[in-house]
């Protein structure tokens, strides 16, 4: 039998011959060499793009690589004879219901950028809470908002999620009141140490004296009634205002002898006869 003979002869349950499975396996081999000529060279180009993110360069490397190779998929299976206009078909529409639902998200966030650019429920520089996270804010872009927390951790959170969720604004205003929580033993003189308290407040300088500094009886509780110091700031000294006012109530009381209870539990032991 003569080598054209051979390559004439069909794949049985077919109608593909071995001809066109020879030239389809050189087609790969070639094809497969061109391919990774072309990401070397596309890699290579990307790096001198310094402006590029490594991230960027890396996600655009794969992308372009997955692409070749499924044009390469592609030729192969039409070398051998194989009709590939239904693949094709049915290739973008997968690559339709991918980028649709890809693009849902991202045209969420634009959305929902555009929003908070245009009402400003935060702005930059404020100090805010979003879903939890507590962060200043550093830019609001178009697809996503920057936090910066106190520990200097970067954040960075969809603006679909800024949108979407309650916003703590903790800078937004003017002034905040304080508060700061104490408590003292049911024999100490309740009266005296509001008193003390009150005038801790309004001898701070950084206390506003409009509102005016209140203490208020929170609970009475099992071991201690619960005082509630309450005084007003300006925003950018709430954070002062609140250590020294916690600090100094400590010093004062004592002062005062107006003690400050631990926690306790009485326990009773009965004797089995």
């Amino acid at each position: 039998m003569e080598i054209m003979d051979i390559l004439n002869t069909t794949i049985p349950l077919s109608d593909i011959t071995l001809e066109k499975v020879v030239f389809a396996v050189i087609v790969a081999v070639i094809g497969w060499i061109v391919v990774k000529v072309l990401v070397s060279s596309f890699k290579k180009a990307l790096s001198h793009a310094s402006h590029l993110p490594a991230l960027v360069i890396e996600f655009l490397i794969r992308f372009f690589s997955i692409l070749l190779y499924v044009i390469l998929v592609l030729v192969v299976l039409s070398a051998i004879g194989i009709d590939i206009s239904s693949v094709v078909l049915g290739l973008s529409a997968v690559i339709g219901l991918i980028l649709g639902f890809g693009l849902q998200d991202t045209i969420t966030n634009l959305a929902a950028g555009v929003w908070v650019a245009a009402l400003r429920p935060i702005d930059k520089g404020e100090f805010v809470e979003i879903n939890g996270i507590s962060g200043t804010v550093t830019a609001v872009g178009i697809m996503a908002t920057e936090l910066l927390k106190p520990d200097n951790t970067y954040i960075t959170i969809p603006n679909s999620l800024v949108w979407g969720s309650p916003v703590i604004n903790s800078t937004r205003m003017e002034t905040r009141r304080v508060e700061v929580r104490v408590r003292i033993a049911y024999d100490s003189d309740l009266h005296k140490a509001i008193r003390v308290a009150t005038d801790l407040m309004k001898a701070h300088e950084g206390v506003l004296p409009s509102p005016q500094p209140v203490v208020v009886v929170t609970e009475l509780a099992d071991s201690s009634v619960n005082l509630a110091l309450r005084a007003w700031t300006k925003t950018p000294d709430f954070g002062r205002v609140q250590g020294d006012l916690t600090r100094d109530v400590v010093r004062v009381f004592k002062e005062a002898r107006i003690g400050i209870p631990f926690p306790q539990v009485d326990v009773h032991l009965d004797r089995i006869q």
